[in-house]
């Protein structure tokens, strides 16, 4: 594991040639301040509500890589006094799909902050963030000793098509996309990372039924206290060292947790899935968004009889799907 680890760190130093700085602000971050990592491509209708979203939770400085927009999202984020962002054209696939240049940037600019790291589709949740900022929860955290808050990935849908309303930039996405699976996950170990694994919800149901197994992973790590040392191996989905991959209670209790709201099934999903059938960009030539695309083609819908409307977060803990462990 600590060659494993080294080998990536060695790969995303490797990698931080191919970044291009647009805006550095990273001077401005104080110690203690609450970073956000993220890697975007033509985003630009999503960005608004996004930092906005994460600026109101406590976010203090947003550091992003760009990788060759074409729909003005750089320019956008660019003049903004807590971001600082990254260009570059290199393909997102040999960079590990964006974790070598995430690596890098933590590693440079993050060690000893509290960092998320999420995509511009994604909203974080945590017990009690309706009423306590991310820094309450970092704190415990920290007086509680621990280094990495798991997250469960859940996908969101529409009732109906999913281009039946459009998205309006600065909307908040679960207007449109507030439905949710409450079962269907299967949970299992990975025994080398020591991480959970869960498949399953919409992408499973609706476009791998057949293979349920073949359905993306839905568990992340998103909110690290970040050291230098470390390393993100697979998206967030597993982290080195090995043991901040322990999220969870294996003697059978629950350790607190949050959920990442998905909320990529909007009116956007058909052009963002045939842009990235066309690049190959993604995990395995982009098989995932083949599949995508194929269904697409008939109009599902994900939404189904035992389809959960969101409400928040307590309907989730209540469901099962995160925890506020033992954070009173």
């Amino acid at each position: 594991m600590r060659v494993r680890r080294r080998r990536r760190i060695i790969r995303a130093i490797r990698k931080s040639n191919e970044l291009n700085v647009v805006q550095n602000h990273t001077d401005r971050i104080r110690p203690g301040d609450i970073l956000l990592v993220c890697t975007m491509r033509n985003e630009r209708v999503r960005l608004p509500y996004f930092l906005q979203y994460y600026r109101d939770m406590g976010v203090n400085h947003f550091l992003f890589v760009d990788n060759d927009s074409t729909d003005g999202s750089l320019d956008y984020v660019a003049g903004q006094p807590d971001v600082s962002v990254w260009h570059t054209r290199a393909s997102y696939k040999r960079a590990a799909f964006g974790v070598d240049w995430m690596n890098w940037l933590q590693r440079k600019y993050a060690s000893g902050h509290w960092t998320l790291v999420v995509d511009p589709d994604e909203f974080f949740i945590y017990p009690f963030c309706d009423t306590r900022p991310i820094r309450a929860l970092t704190d415990w955290l920290d007086n509680s000793s621990i280094r990495s808050f798991g997250a469960m990935l859940l996908d969101m849908y529409p009732k109906g098509r999913l281009d039946a309303q459009p998205y309006r930039e600065g909307q908040d996405p679960l207007e449109i996309a507030n439905w949710f699976d409450s079962g269907n996950y299967m949970i299992t170990r990975n025994q080398v990372f020591g991480n959970l694994w869960i498949q399953g919800g919409p992408r499973a149901r609706v476009f791998f039924p057949d293979k349920p197994k073949k359905a993306p992973a839905l568990n992340k790590i998103p909110l690290v206290k970040w050291d230098r040392k470390y390393a993100y191996s697979s998206s967030t989905h597993m982290i080195l060292p090995r043991g901040l991959n322990q999220v969870y209670d294996e003697w059978g209790g629950e350790k607190a947790s949050g959920v990442l709201l998905h909320t990529k099934f909007l009116d956007t999903f058909g052009a963002k899935a045939e842009e990235e059938l066309q690049r190959k960009q993604h995990y395995s030539g982009g098989a995932e968004y083949k599949v995508y695309a194929k269904q697409l083609k008939d109009d599902p819908e994900l939404w189904c009889k035992w389809s959960e409307k969101y409400i928040n977060w307590r309907q989730l803990e209540i469901l099962g799907l995160m925890s506020k462990g033992n954070w009173a």
